[in-house]
């Protein structure tokens, strides 16, 4: 690999900690829409909901019409005024992960230019990285729902390089995903450093991670 010049970092559970936020959202929503229940029965539909969301990765219009069906309303609720409140508030319990924005901080002073790649709609992404005030530390900010490519696609990472005018093995990619992060970047041409989180390391993937870190701090002894 050639002397790094760029560092492309993914946001959801890398730069946004998407495990507390979507915690505080549930827990809100519990008190808001099921306040009749006991405080370990709130506390078993928040698990509940945590674990039906399956870290983001399912598709959210399914997800709402399935808690509507399911939890213990004393009325029910329509699925469509679910989305309704998952939109106007969820963002408000946005998080940065833990020493997210000081090591970006790190990486511009010590000269690397950086971008953003994450799956999801450009209104909902657009959100999160102004309200958790990350756009001015990119370069290039490449979302899915934006470009019509989705990671684990070699084409959206090259992409977002071509936006910051280097090549592929002067680049790393920083994600907690080992498909749509670690091995959809090492097929486009760049090293990963997955940021170990909730997802298990898949034995069968043909591209390794070029490090491993537990907190973005790490970074720091990396670069």
């Amino acid at each position: 690999m050639k002397e790094v010049q760029a560092i492309l970092f993914d946001l959801d559970n890398t730069l946004m900690d998407r495990d507390n936020t979507f915690r505080s959202f549930s827990t809100q929503f519990v008190q808001d829409f099921l306040g009749h229940l006991e405080p370990a029965e709130a506390q078993d539909v928040i698990e509940d909901m945590i674990h039906r969301d399956a870290d983001g990765y399912r598709d959210k219009d399914g997800f709402f019409v399935e808690l509507s069906e399911v939890l213990p309303w004393k009325t029910p609720v329509p699925a469509e005024h679910i989305r309704a409140y998952y939109d106007a508030s969820y963002i408000n319990h946005g998080a940065t992960m833990k020493h997210a924005v000081d090591v970006l901080k790190y990486c511009l002073e010590r000269g690397y230019t950086l971008g953003l790649v994450t799956n999801g709609k450009k209104e909902i992404q657009d959100t999160k990285i102004d309200t958790l005030g990350l756009r001015e530390y990119f370069k290039a900010i490449v979302i899915s729902g934006e470009v019509g490519i989705a990671k684990p696609d070699p084409e959206i990472y090259q992409l977002a390089i071509d936006r910051l005018g280097v090549n592929a093995d002067q680049t790393l990619f920083i994600g907690d995903h080992p498909v749509n992060d670690i091995w959809g970047a090492g097929k486009a041409g760049l090293q990963g450093i997955w940021l170990q989180r909730k997802h298990a390391w898949d034995d069968q993937l043909d591209i390794q991670p070029w490090k491993k870190i537990i907190e973005l701090n790490e970074l720091k002894s990396i670069l």
